[in-house]
Parts: C-alpha cells; sequence; structure tokens
C-alpha cells in the first residue's frame, strides 16, 4: 500500500472512532435525562424503576389530598381507576391541581412504592388532560370523567 493511501486511511479511521465516541457520549447523556411515563398501574406492579426520575400520572382520588399544617408537605392519591400509588411532594401545588382531575408528577420511587415528587403539573383547563393520561385511562378501560362546571 502506498503512504498516501495509508495516510488517508489512517484519518478516515481515526474520524470515524472520533464520530463513534462522540455519538456514543450524546446517547449516554439523553438516556441519562430521559423521563418516562408510568401509570399508577405501572408502579404498582414494579415496573417503574426505583431511584431513576419519572413521571407518575392519572387521576387525583377525591379525598385523598393531605395537607401538613405546618409544611408545605403534601400527600395525595392518583389512580387510573384500576390501581392507586401515593405521591408526596413538597411546595405549593399548581393552581389548577384538583380533586378529580388529571395530574403528572415528576420524581423518584421510594423503597415503599411511594412516587417522590419534585414537581407536579396539573391541566390547563377542565377540557384538557396530559396525553399520557388520556390514554392510561383508555387502555384500562376507562374513560375520562365529564368535568364539572365549579361556580
Amino acid at each position: 500500500m502506498n503512504p498516501l493511501r495509508k495516510k488517508r486511511l489512517m484519518i478516515i479511521l481515526a474520524l470515524l472512532v472520533g464520530v463513534g465516541a462522540a455519538v456514543g457520549l450524546a446517547l449516554s447523556a439523553l438516556q441519562q435525562n430521559i423521563n418516562l411515563f408510568y401509570t399508577p398501574t405501572q408502579i404498582a406492579n414494579g415496573e417503574a424503576p426505583q431511584d431513576t426520575r419519572i413521571r407518575a400520572g392519572g387521576m387525583v382520588e377525591k379525598g385523598s389530598l393531605q395537607r401538613s399544617g405546618d409544611s408545605l408537605d403534601v400527600r395525595f392519591v392518583v389512580t387510573d381507576f384500576s390501581k392507586s400509588v401515593t405521591i408526596t411532594y413538597r411546595g405549593i401545588l399548581p393552581d389548577l391541581f384538583r380533586e378529580g382531575q388529571g395530574i403528572v408528577a415528576l420524581g423518584k420511587i421510594n423503597a415503599d412504592g411511594v412516587v417522590v415528587a419534585d414537581e407536579v403539573l396539573a391541566k390547563h383547563d377542565e377540557k384538557y388532560m396530559p396525553p399520557e393520561v388520556t390514554k392510561a385511562l383508555q387502555d384500562s378501560g376507562q374513560s375520562a370523567p365529564t368535568p364539572v362546571k365549579e361556580g
């Protein structure tokens, strides 16, 4: 093989190794930052990973909201009408948070199977429900409850 071809081949191989390493690092970074959505049934069945940030969503069960009297801690139960999961959160809930309506919580599952949320997202208006929650309810054979106008 002549020296010029050998030099070109080495440059091409070095570029391929560099591009491969860059793609591998990018995919690794994306994998660590992805938040997969899990339904209460999947969480209750142990399908959701512990100590990994996930999105959990469903309908907030009526009468399940418990507020701490001396802190911003709240505890509530979310259901997909098949199974339920408890969510704890420290902070101020969104203004649109209501019992009987859909939410998505971002957080980690602890050893007790409780989702410890660091963010809670509520629906936009009485007709909106997060797409993941709507799909989970449809998959469980339920339909989203008809909203009741307040006032």
